[in-house]
């Protein structure tokens, strides 16, 4: 939960901010002037900013600009309700994390109060390499093997740069805290860093989202919105899963590379913009490029500096400093002293090849220390720990219709950090598996059938590894 600063000289919609937003587990500070805002700022450290830009005194882009001075990575959103295109994008050039018309509707505020709160999390959140004492609640890039040091080396090489970073690596192997710890050490570290995940997005939102659009861009385009790229103007954008980029937006990252400018939805004029790209995925890119659903351009571009992450089972000898600083961490988030690993433990995480990677280490060692309750983690809880997550992150394809329910029910009973993504995903594996097989292997009926597009299609085939009878012969 964040602490939020709600600027707005309307009273009651203070208070409304406040039940709503206290309700929802957050601490609410408030004020009725851009001064008082201000000082608010300076003292109490908001995490996020929600202010109406017509104030008394000092007006909200004036309290903003002054707000930004104190502190450049705090997120701001602007609310007003006398929007013009012009102080739309004046809010945004500025640096404003969105920009909302009263009324406005409360879940999309909440939506987007989440998203500020994330922002603000991702920038101040820091990544340590290597830290003195194993432990804690700072996350951590942990690791002492040969290949760990030479990432080690290249985050050194490349922060300091202004050059884009393709970050390669299997899922779980932590690219997104590479990536993190590449803006902290970087020239724009005091700069917004907005993460897109390009898979969470659904494609027909991806790309406004991203480049926004002008007002009668497509339905319900009734105003100008920036899009991503433009708001982090000046800072680094984290492009995670660029793998699964749609084919039809790659072209316009491939712009953004070479001429450093945008056009949104609708537009005509290119919209220059200084931001740094750093990209993630764990795809094979090559493949994808293979069969014409990654652009050779693109590809080349990105691949100039290139940081592959290995995965754990390529580097046994850090799984024990790995599973040390996951016990005193979470034994600390549990206010209880750390019981420790027995040898046969360690033997068991040694020989065990983690698909998950360091994710799935740090799960199932919280997931032993609870049930361990205080005693040594044995063998036999770090193995069950293990079968649970081999339970969650596979799909189980003979359960008849009858028994989803029950599935659903066991997974929820076993939980999980990622539990919500992980059920779909197995489940979309199903479904996808099944169109396959009813329509012979055929990619481009498959597609059909699931009211997909069949590049969508195909990316998915390859995000959930599913295997082809070589019989069955797919268009």
């Amino acid at each position: 939960m964040g602490k939020i600063l709600i600027v707005d000289d309307d009273a009651q919609l203070r208070l409304s901010f406040e039940k709503i937003l206290t309700a929802e587990g957050h601490k609410v500070l408030m004020a009725a002037t851009g001064e008082s805002g201000l000082e608010i700022v300076k003292n109490d450290r908001p995490e996020i900013v929600v202010m109406d830009v017509r104030l008394p005194g000092m007006g909200g882009l004036e309290a903003f600009k002054a707000m930004h001075e104190v502190d450049a990575k705090l997120p701001v959103i602007i609310m007003t309700a006398y929007g013009t295109t012009d102080t739309a994008i004046e809010a945004t050039k500025l640096g404003a994390f969105d920009y909302l018309l009263k009324p406005f509707d409360i879940p999309e505020m909440l939506s987007n109060i989440d998203k500020a709160l994330s922002a603000s999390k991702f920038m101040r959140s820091r990544v340590e390499i290597e830290p003195a004492q194993e432990g804690g609640a700072t996350e951590v890039i942990f690791g002492r093997s040969k290949a760990m040091q030479e990432v080690y080396k290249q985050i050194g090489r490349v922060a300091s740069t202004a050059a884009t970073i393709l970050i390669r690596g299997e899922s779980g192997t932590g690219k997104e805290l590479v990536a993190r710890a590449i803006y902290q050490h970087s020239a724009r570290a005091n700069k917004p860093f907005l993460v897109i995940n390009c898979v969470a997005i659904p494609e027909t939102l991806l790309e406004s989202e991203l480049f926004g659009y002008e007002k009668g861009a497509f339905t319900g385009a009734v105003n100008r919105r920036i899009g991503k790229i433009e708001q982090a103007n000046g800072g680094t954008v984290f492009l995670d899963e660029i793998g699964d980029m749609p084919f039809s937006i790659q072209a316009k990252i491939l712009r953004l590379l070479q001429e450093r400018s945008i056009e949104r939805l609708g537009g005509r004029s290119p919209i220059p913009v200084d931001v740094r790209v750093i990209a993630a995925t764990n795809r094979d890119l090559e493949t994808a490029l293979l069969d014409g659903r990654f652009r050779e351009d693109l590809y080349y571009r990105l691949k100039v500096v290139t940081l592959n992450l290995p995965p754990l089972r390529e580097r046994v000898g850090d799984i024990p400093i790995l599973a040390k600083y996951f016990l005193k961490r979470f034994s600390d988030e549990m206010g209880i002293d750390s019981p420790g690993l027995t040898d046969k433990a360690r033997d068991v995480m040694e020989s065990y090849s983690w698909p998950g990677n360091v994710r799935e280490l740090g799960n199932a060692v919280q997931k032993g220390l609870i049930f361990s309750r205080g005693a040594p983690i044995c063998a036999e809880e770090i193995s069950q720990a293990i079968k649970i997550e081999t339970d969650t992150l596979v799909a189980p394809p003979d359960l008849p219709p009858d028994s989803i329910e029950e599935w659903v029910k066991a997974s929820l009973a076993a939980g999980g950090d990622n539990l919500f993504v992980d059920m779909v995903d197995q489940f979309s594996k199903i479904l996808m598996t099944q169109a396959l097989l009813n329509t012979g292997g055929n990619r481009s009926q498959a597609a059909k059938l699931l009211g997909l597009s069949r590049p969508t299609l195909l990316a998915k085939i390859e995000k959930y590894r599913i295997k082809i009878e070589a019989s069955i012969k797919g268009s």
